[in-house]
């Protein structure tokens, strides 16, 4: 697999989202199958792993952690602090970005991916209720005492980063990116900190030019639109724990609409022999060096197809091609 860059490590071009092996879309959690996929994944060069806190309520980075056991030095592990995740029935929210919460998820967080240091350290969300500079302040800390390495935002405005920047440095922002998302790339009226059923922030900006200008690492996740732009969603028909019942795309006349967008991916795909993924995938990759997107799977096959868009070159007509894409049909939630 192709490379890129991470604040001076070299990572896999393509990494991997863990959060779906929790059962965020329904299917109830496999540890098993799971831990064989994250160790195969980096048979693959597929190097640069997310989780979170809040994925499972700890589970994930438990799961990330068992799976990086006698490989822990192959990988870089990001995970992140500050949002609390109640699954079904309600997918209520928290945000809580204060020092003493963002200290001690630290150390859960540490003991549960079995590490002595974590990688990259997020601010899932940021708290409207904790001025930004403390919540960064106190994370800061942490790259001082040596239980983090590198700090990261999520779902922030450019604003925000250019705060959070002056203080410490930004080394990632991770931010939702894909043929049917577009927000990070400064897309008029777009807003920071969206989250199910949560007020959104400030007009967001263009953050993926502010990560290329600034030397940080931009990190798509959902580049496959949670799977819809694979072309294998084609109906609402959802487990009640599957959080995409809810997604306002993927309900009824949206969901069939949307299917405009799909059906331009697919014809950029047969003219490269590849997978409408491995184009959805390869889309995010052609918005700069420095993006590093990060898809979900649970399944071998998948694995390996999204790895392999690392290694498709899409031409500056099939990039035209797919920027003209319809918007979508329905807010992301």
């Amino acid at each position: 697999m192709r490379k890129r860059d991470f604040a001076g490590t070299r990572v896999g071009a393509v990494g991997l989202g863990c959060m779906g092996m929790s059962g965020v879309y329904g299917e109830a959690a496999d540890d098993e199958a799971s831990v064989a996929l994250i160790r195969e994944a980096l048979d693959h060069g597929v190097t640069f792993l997310d989780t979170a806190q809040a994925y499972g309520a700890g589970h994930n980075e438990t799961l990330v952690g068992r799976a990086l056991a006698g490989r822990r030095d192959e990988a870089v592990v990001a995970t992140k602090t500050g949002l609390i995740i109640e699954t079904t029935p309600t997918w209520k929210i928290t945000r809580n970005g204060s020092p003493e919460f963002v200290t001690a998820s630290a150390e859960e967080s540490l003991r549960r991916l079995g590490t002595d240091v974590i990688d990259l350290y997020y601010l899932h969300r940021v708290d409207p209720g904790c001025p930004l500079a403390e919540t960064w302040g106190a994370m800061s800390e942490l790259v001082a005492a040596g239980k983090v390495r590198r700090l990261g935002l999520s779902e922030v405005s450019a604003a925000q980063a250019a705060e959070a920047h002056a203080i410490h440095p930004v080394a990632a922002i991770q931010s939702e990116l894909s043929l049917w998302t577009r927000d990070p790339l400064g897309v008029p009226g777009a807003r920071a900190g969206s989250v199910p059923g949560g007020a959104e922030g400030e007009e967001m900006g263009d953050v993926v030019g502010w990560c290329a200008a600034n030397g940080a690492a931009f990190v798509p996740y959902s580049p496959l639109g949670r799977g819809y732009l694979t072309g294998t969603v084609t109906s609402a028909d959802f487990e009640s724990s599957d959080f995409r019942g809810g997604n306002p795309r993927f309900q009824g006349d949206a969901l069939k609409a949307n299917m405009a967008i799909v059906d331009v991916v697919r014809t950029v795909a047969e003219r490269h022999d590849a997978t409408p993924a491995q184009v959805a995938i390869a889309w995010t990759l052609a918005q700069g060096d420095h993006v590093i997107p990060i898809p979900g799977t649970k399944k071998r096959h998948y694995l390996l197809d999204n790895a392999a868009a690392a290694d498709l070159d899409l031409t500056a007509a099939d990039l035209a091609e797919l920027d003209g894409v319809p918007d979508p049909v329905g807010t992301r939630y």
